[in-house]
């Protein structure tokens, strides 16, 4: 602070001629700056101290804001240029800018230049965030980047009008946005520049961008401050360039199969078409209760009576539930509903729309998830819950049949090698059905790296799915997993009105007795600590009549982090619910 207190009182600033672009203040040491934080002479005398000679450089591996007395002293001199510029009649927050090419366009176009050539006949404006400076007596050097990629600008003392070269040194600092206008020059060490005649500061930035060396490092701080993450990360902002592509890619295959894109209430009176805990939020005019939706399916099956024959939403849910790498509050799915299909379409559906996604980013069938090959090959294993289970632990728990007491006493043997609490689990099981699901999901779901549908569940944990034509006690459902994960989950649909609400009606029972289980035993589960109630007006929409139909959700979040390799759903989303800061 003693250098800042007295770069302050020493500072002279100059006149400067109203045709000027800026108004700049004079500082006449060459420097070296990359983006760790401003370029100015100001932040300059605040984050070191220069030799004579100009040539002395900070340890590059130095966080720039490394206090918050630090961040602070480099926002304060900047505020004062901003005050500098306004008392001089210089906006530095403009309107506009003419931008003529984007770094990558240049980079394309002028790509057959020789080193030390120029373009005097063609003039190009570029704009974009400063991320670099060097500075040599006459010459000055700015990297800019835009959302395209980076260019070099090339400032020469002799080619700008009067002192306009020692103002932009003095005023332009890293993280500022600059527009720039000028001719295409190759430097004599081969980097394509724009040789700029004119210069404009479209934006201020008043803090410090991260060490160029360091980036963003604090994981808590990247996802709270995507921004800046994106800024000093160039990679994190790819990923949501990417999700966009597979989004898009999704959009085009819905559309060249004929199905309409539809929306669906988020505010729904009863919260169905999953079993998930809920959002509640309050109408005050209509003065009752609203859920945000778990699940879009009950409204697009309700299209589907409706007349529709093909409709799909790509659409936020919101589950008040668990957070965790793979688990956000809300979270994106596309669901779809076909007439006249069932679930086998719906396997051929979803290949189609993952291996054209991996195609659209990648351009290959075989990628890397975490150190995993993964390989999107057509066709995909599918297999039988019964066999999977049977395959992993050796136990056909379809010779139980209703046999619950032999089916946990089973799955006991099963899982008691594993660290969870399985015996709560599975004593909170009310059908064999369930307790197989609850198997498979500790023994076999992680096993599954490569892409696999498992199909035919028990009846018991899937309410809104038809029989299964050949096999009593199951229905005609699979769920697609890959790297252990479930990415898709598919059914022929239940139509008939009856047996939908009696199924209905049995989930809403089995939920509270597993509410009561835990209870019971003084076990606080949130899982289960919430009211379920039948959606009465989906009843009476199937009692109209549905035709006979399939159905797939499938996690947009989850695909994009499979086809970014990213870790954490976190990763994917661009702005994550996070735990209050201290």
């Amino acid at each position: 602070m003693e250098v800042l207190r007295t770069w302050i009182a020493s500072s002279q600033f100059i006149r400067f001629n109203p045709s000027s672009t800026f108004a700049f203040a004079v500082r006449a040491s060459a420097r070296v700056r990359c983006c760790s934080s401003a370029s100015s002479a100001a932040t300059d005398a605040c984050e070191r101290s220069i030799s004579a000679d100009g040539n002395q450089r900070t340890d590059r591996r130095r966080r720039s804001s490394s206090s918050t007395s630090d961040r602070d002293s480099i926002r304060a001199i900047r505020l004062q240029k901003v005050e500098e510029l306004r008392s001089r009649g210089y906006e530095p927050y403009a309107y506009k800018w003419d931008r003529s090419h984007k770094a990558r366009q240049l980079q394309d176009i002028y790509a057959h230049l020789e080193n030390g050539e120029e373009c005097k006949d063609d003039s190009v404006s570029v704009a974009g965030r400063v991320i670099a400076s060097r500075k040599f007596g006459k010459l000055a050097f700015y990297t800019l980047r835009d959302e395209s990629g980076t260019v070099q600008l090339y400032f020469e003392k002799g080619s700008l009008p009067e002192d306009q070269f020692e103002l932009i040194k003095a005023y332009i600092d890293i993280g500022d946005i600059l527009g720039a206008c000028g001719s295409i020059k190759k430097t004599d060490k081969g980097e394509l520049s724009v040789f700029v005649k004119f210069a404009k500061l479209l934006t201020k930035s008043l803090l410090p961008l991260p060490d160029k060396y360091h980036g963003l490092a604090d994981v808590d701080k990247r996802y709270r401050q995507r921004y800046v993450d994106m800024i000093a990360n160039p990679d994190v902002a790819n990923i949501f360039r990417m999700r966009a592509e597979i989004v898009s890619e999704i959009r085009k295959t819905m559309d060249s199969w004929g199905f309409i894109e539809v929306e669906t209430p988020v505010l729904q009176g009863a919260a169905g078409g999953a079993e998930a805990r809920p959002f509640i939020t309050y109408h005050n005019s209509l003065e009752r209760n609203l859920y945000l939706r778990i699940a879009t399916e009950l409204h697009l099956k309700r299209m589907l009576v409706g007349g529709f024959e093909k409709v799909f939403e790509i659409g936020r849910i919101f589950r008040n539930e668990g957070i965790s790498t793979r688990h956000n509050p809300e979270f994106t799915t596309i669901e779809m509903y076909e007439a006249f299909s069932d679930y086998q379409s719906m396997m051929d559906k979803a290949e189609e729309i993952i291996t054209r996604c991996a195609l659209r980013v990648h351009g290959k069938l075989k990628i890397d998830y975490l150190g995993t090959e993964i390989c999107f090959q057509r066709p995909w294993r599918r297999e039988t819950m019964h066999n999977l289970v049977k395959e992993a632990t050796g136990v056909n728990f379809g010779e139980f049949k209703n046999d619950l007491k032999a089916a946990k006493e089973a799955a006991r043997n099963i899982l008691k090698a594993t660290e969870e609490d399985y015996d709560v689990l599975v004593q909170a099981c009310p059908s064999v059905g369930h307790v197989l699901n609850e198997v498979f999901e500790m023994i076999v779901e992680p096993k599954l790296l490569q892409p696999t549908f498992v199909l035919d569940y028990p009846v018991e944990i899937s309410p809104l799915a038809k029989p299964h034509r050949w096999c009593p006690g199951l229905v005609e459902r699979f769920e697609l997993f890959i790297y252990g994960r479930e990415l898709a989950n598919s059914f022929s649909e239940l139509t008939d009105p009856i047996d939908q609400k009696l199924r209905l009606l049995g989930q809403i029972e089995q939920h509270n007795e597993k509410r009561a289980a835990f209870a019971e035993q003084k076990r606080a589960n949130d899982d289960y600590s919430y009211d379920v109630s039948l959606d009465e007006d989906f009843i009476t929409a199937l009692e109209y009549g549905m035709p006979p139909a399939s159905g797939m959700g499938l996690g947009i979040d989850r695909l994009v982090m499979l086809l970014t390799n990213s870790a954490s759903i976190r990763d994917v989303i661009a702005f994550p619910v996070l735990k209050i800061q201290q």
